[in-house]
């Protein structure tokens, strides 16, 4: 691979597909791409002087001298498939990652839940610290405007998808797992092969780094055991190398709590953004930059100006007094803990929520069913494909109905087109409105929003 030539990314507008190509770019390779539809991400890209096509056809591939790819695409894919004809080389998107770490001190971060958060916490620091760490986030961040950032510096930090087991291909100095859950079954089917991924990925560490583990999740517990690699483990518990204390959780407004690292206790932090499981996710970025040589004074004054990933249960107040949260949660777990962070508000809350993939929702069928336990209405819609062929049987429906089956009193199936004339009808002054899923439910909070603002505004 030499810079200069000109790499086509297939699935360009992908949040991680995105952020490489930009990163690219920066390297002095020319970069175009394709993807099924325009997003902000290819606008972005598109403004950067990426030459982005819309639809995947064979002559988009003209010119490349080599092909990256994102895990959904198949290879029956018209570009893909054209490219084996050529004999071009093809690499996965985390296959090209590996490619741009290998003369970088690297952080690669992974977990079921909580890694885009905690690989954001971690490049906040390093980057206002003057590091100048490249970047690549699975979300957009206020702070690079954008997912990805190229750096002068030999720092990488990356997040490391575990989806389809590509994570495996990275060799970082340090690697940081926040947890193991029941996820992708898809492509593992059973959760040995789960734990198999994790080993290996703890397991590609590098012998002169560090491993960061979440104290609070045994399976990981229990492959640190086995490991014999150096590692660090972070949470509440009391065998927490770096640990919190003295918590203090402050509903929406976020948290405090007292730091203790390898047995010294080093301050108190304060933290913009809410809930204990984001406690446990800052501890993990504050030993990374505690191992960097990062001064706890500059850590504490700069992690308090995190404001969360986009998607990462962003409100947005009404006058009205109506709360819009729009959050990313998917899986059961991190569904649970969105919605207990509204616990103790006093508010009825309302939830949407579409389910992504036909096959988790298969499998997690009824762990779905019992996660809106605290939900007062609960609208259910369409599943949300990611490119997924659909399991004949298997629908939206089902998780309402696993809903109701686990005694929820007011669930409703609403198609995606209907549930904005459905809100009008059930939110009220007060209310906590939820959009919750990792697919484009993220486009209706704006809108949602503006809908309930003019009625109000008519009503006064």
């Amino acid at each position: 691979m030499i810079k200069g030539k000109t790499v086509h990314f297939i699935g360009i507008g992908g949040i991680g597909m995105s952020g490489l190509a930009e990163v690219f770019l920066c390297y002095g390779y020319s970069v175009q791409g394709s993807d099924l539809r325009n997003s902000r991400s290819t606008d972005r890209l598109e403004k950067m002087g990426v030459n982005v096509k819309i639809g995947h056809r064979p002559e988009n591939i003209d010119g490349a001298d080599f092909i990256i790819y994102s895990s959904c695409i198949k290879d029956t894919n018209p570009e893909y498939m054209a490219a084996k004809l050529k004999n071009l080389p093809i690499l996965k998107r985390m296959e090209a990652l590996a490619m741009l770490m290998q003369d970088k001190k690297a952080i690669a971060i992974s977990g079921a839940h909580g890694k885009t958060t905690t690989t954001s916490l971690i490049s906040i620091l390093l980057l206002n610290a003057g590091l100048d760490p490249t970047i690549f986030i699975g979300a957009d961040v206020h702070f690079l405007k954008g997912n990805a950032r190229y750096g002068q510096s030999d720092i990488m930090v990356t997040e490391a998808d575990e989806s389809d087991g590509s994570f495996v291909l990275l060799n970082p100095l340090y690697s940081v797992s926040t947890n193991i859950d029941r996820e992708h079954m898809d492509y593992y089917g059973t959760m040995e092969n789960v734990l198999s991924a994790y080993k290996q990925f703890i397991s590609n560490t590098k012998d002169e780094g560090l491993v960061f583990i979440c104290a609070e999740d045994e399976y990981l517990k229990n492959i640190a055991r086995q490991s014999e690699k150096k590692i660090l483990k972070y949470g509440v518990s009391d065998y927490a190398d770096i640990k919190a204390e003295n918590i203090k959780l402050m509903n929406l407004s976020g948290s405090e709590f007292d730091v203790r690292y390898k047995g010294a206790k080093l301050g108190r932090i304060k933290l913009s953004i809410p809930g204990a499981h984001n406690v446990v996710n800052s501890l993990a970025a504050i030993g990374v930059a505690m191992e960097l040589g990062l001064n706890f004074n500059i850590i504490k004054n700069i992690i308090g100006e995190f404001k969360g990933a986009d998607r990462r249960f962003r409100i947005t107040q009404l006058g009205s007094d109506i709360l819009i949260i729009d959050d990313y949660a998917h899986h059961p777990t991190e569904i649970k803990a969105t919605l207990k962070l509204m616990e103790a508000s006093g508010r009825r809350v309302v939830a949407v929520f579409q389910p992504h993939r036909f096959s988790r929702t298969k499998d997690l069928k009824d762990q779905f069913g019992k996660c809106f336990d605290m939900v007062d209405h609960l609208v259910v819609t369409d599943i949300y494909s990611a490119d997924e062929k659909p399991i004949e049987g298997v629908s939206g429906r089902d998780v309402c109905d696993s809903a109701i089956k686990c005694g929820h009193k007011d669930a409703h199936f609403i198609s995606k087109g209907d549930i904005i004339k459905h809100l009008i009808d059930v939110v009220k002054p007060g209310d906590a409105v939820f959009l919750l899923g990792a697919g484009d439910i993220g486009e209706l909070p704006f809108k949602i929003a503006k809908t309930l603002e003019e009625i109000n505004a008519n009503n006064v």
